[in-house]
């Protein structure tokens, strides 16, 4: 008995075998094309797991920061995808060296219109490397101030202390001034600029300030807190808190606030009036 099924299905795939066009020397066909796009799929998919595990099951026993397995696993995955690619290529069929003018041609048009994309590429590769920034460090980029959530390869995502995520390309990082608050060990120093209306003694005043300075519980005792008398002309005397923090990194503005308020109830205390 004669299946007319199997012979409409056989048909069809007659007709989807059928050359579509040609390509470095090899010829497509809808099964091929579609046998390559999900191999491209699979190999991207196949290189965020490798990453992955790379990076979470490794990385993870080993002393290494945050960054650091960050950096190793992004660089396993364009591993990973190059090699992969070559190979998916090189078994289609493709012969690359059919595509030296179009390469060529193509580097002209990178030149031109890609020249941003491809410049945060290679920046987001020396930010890899060289590693100024990590993952999990405190930055101000111009107005822009927050913690290094993810760095990519063409931007680098910052979340302020607002809980907003911020897209930076990877090139403002090498051509711009970035401050780094926690490069140098993870503790800065704090400015708290004081007026002092004239008539106390600038001691009591630099006692009172210190007092409120170690009272507080994320302010280091070492360094210790200092005061410097700037200025005594003037309608007041100007008065600077230098104060050290660990903790406080990512909300010095609080921080500042908090030993004003301090002082400020200080100050009262002792009938001394701000400037």
């Amino acid at each position: 008995m004669f299946d007319w099924r199997w012979y409409r299905i056989r048909e069809t795939l007659r007709e989807l075998d059928v050359e579509l066009f040609t390509l470095g020397g090899s010829a497509f066909t809808l099964w091929s094309l579609a046998r390559l796009v999900l191999l491209l799929i699979l190999l991207f998919v196949v290189a965020g797991r490798i990453r992955r595990f790379v990076q979470l099951r490794l990385l993870a026993r080993t002393q290494l920061d945050a960054g650091a397995q960050q950096t190793i696993g992004t660089l396993v995955r364009y591993l990973v995808l190059v090699l992969g690619g070559l190979a998916i290529v090189q078994n289609a069929g493709i012969d690359l060296t059919t595509f030296n003018v179009v390469a060529g041609a193509l580097g002209v048009g990178i030149g031109f219109g890609l020249q941003n994309i491809f410049s945060n590429l290679v920046s987001g590769l020396i930010i890899l490397f060289e590693r100024p920034i990590r993952v999990g460090d405190r930055v101000e980029l111009g107005p822009i101030e927050g913690r290094v959530a993810d760095i990519g390869a063409r931007r680098v995502t910052l979340v302020t202390n607002d809980n907003v995520a911020v897209i930076v390309p990877n090139q403002k990082f090498i051509t711009d001034n970035v401050i780094n608050l926690q490069y140098a060990g993870g503790r800065v120093r704090l400015h708290v600029p004081m007026g002092i209306a004239h008539g106390p003694d600038p001691r009591l005043v630099e006692r009172l300030m210190l007092e409120a300075a170690r009272d507080h519980p994320d302010v280091l005792d070492e360094p210790p807190p200092a005061v410097r008398l700037l200025s005594l002309g003037g309608p007041a005397m100007s008065m600077e808190l230098l104060v050290w923090t660990q903790t406080m990194v990512h909300a010095r503005r609080t921080l500042a606030s908090q030993l004003n308020f301090a002082i400020s109830e200080r100050f009262r205390a002792h009938e001394i009036r701000h400037g």
